[in-house]
């Protein structure tokens, strides 16, 4: 997804209640729960429905790398929804969105002297009416109580 959602998913991960399942088998039997069927979670998998039924069996322990990556990302995905749903919602509301970023400032000068641009570290809590975005996505209703940006 790229660096702000993994950042995002990290965050909403610490509200979680219960870890999330470790070992292949039962990651692959909460899957084939969400998902509803063994097709179903093959195809998100990229394998195939045999090797799904392999896994549930036993048969299959330890899954290659690029599976067991995929079959982890997966079930963190569908990992404890409500309480995803609760943490995004508080968030939301509560004006929890933080940016954090890493700037260079200065100038491009002969290296190892004082004038090198150097690189700082930002934090920076928008107001909450920019988090509108953030609103909609937790299913609220947005304040429309700011100013809008000038188009010049």
């Amino acid at each position: 997804m790229g660096k702000l959602g993994d950042s995002l998913d990290q965050a909403v991960a610490k509200a979680f209640t219960r870890p999330a399942p470790k070992s292949a088998q039962v990651q692959m039997k909460y899957l084939v729960k969400q998902l509803k069927s063994t097709k179903a979670a093959a195809d998100a998998l990229g394998v195939s429905q045999r090797t799904v039924e392999r896994y549930l069996t036993g048969k299959i322990k330890r899954p290659r790398k690029g599976l067991a990556a995929r079959l982890t990302a997966e079930v963190r995905k569908r990992w404890q929804p409500q309480i995803r749903a609760k943490a995004k919602k508080v968030a939301a509301t509560s004006g929890g969105l933080l940016i954090e970023t890493r700037a260079r400032f200065g100038y491009t000068a002969a290296a190892g002297t004082t004038d090198d641009g150097r690189m700082r570290h930002l934090t920076q809590a928008p107001p909450l009416c920019f988090s509108r975005s953030c609103k909609r996505a937790a299913g609220l209703r947005a304040r429309h109580d700011c100013v809008p940006l000038s188009k010049a």
